[in-house]
């Protein structure tokens, strides 16, 4: 029986490079790609065409779009969203989108390893812990576009905090996330609102002691 291909996105090197060791020891996959931002998830399925691809849907301003691309360029291969955010929302979007696992990363590697091979023999994989939740919520169309909405702006702030804390300028901030900056500027107002900060500085500041918590509940 030949390997599950396997394609693997996430912006953290240490992350990626943890899961490439991880599957290779199994002699059940076989990782063809990897990459760390969405152009990358396009250009991989584009050219690649793995049986599955991991990705972390916070790489991306709109989860929706970028999974729903995946299932346009390459129907045969399923997505694996590999997530540290948390709660029914982000799980309900994915799944929504077209993606045929949901896993924590803060999940075992066992679990991570059955969500891939579940996805590619065509079942739906969902992290146990909140499994019948998002599994009765996706029967209301209402609450899975809620979620979507709601998804985005977090992706979102928790990708304006990463810039911040890496020490980006409002206009760079911008540039990379392809946004205007009186945009950026109403992100950054609801930014400080769930960190409880007044300033760019304290923001910065919350996020490093909270570590992207604004992205939990």
């Amino acid at each position: 029986m030949l390997p599950i291909s396997v394609a693997l996105v996430d912006e953290q090197p240490l992350i990626v490079d943890g899961l490439v060791r991880l599957l290779s020891r199994t002699g059940d996959f076989h990782v063809v790609a990897t990459g760390s931002s969405a152009p990358d998830v396009v250009d991989i399925c584009r050219t690649h065409q793995p049986n599955v691809v991991v990705i972390d849907p916070c790489i991306a301003g709109d989860v929706y779009e970028l999974v729903a691309s995946v299932v346009r360029i390459a129907p045969n291969t399923k997505v694996v969203t590999f997530t540290a955010a948390q709660g029914v929302e982000p799980a309900i979007v994915a799944l929504d989108a077209g993606a045929s696992g949901y896993v924590m990363k803060r999940c075992s590697s066992r679990e991570l390893v059955r969500a891939i091979a579940s996805a590619h023999s065509g079942e739906t994989y969902i992290t146990q812990m909140f499994a019948r939740d998002v599994i009765a919520r996706l029967q209301d169309p209402s609450l899975r576009r809620k979620a979507a909405k709601d998804l985005v702006l977090k992706c979102r702030e928790c990708q304006i905090a990463h810039l911040l804390m890496i020490g980006r300028t409002s206009e760079e901030i911008a540039t990379a996330l392809k946004i205007s900056e009186k945009t950026l500027e109403n992100h950054m107002a609801i930014l400080r609102h769930k960190l409880q900060v007044h300033n760019r500085r304290e923001a910065v500041i919350a996020a490093q002691k909270f570590r992207f918590s604004l992205v939990t509940h």
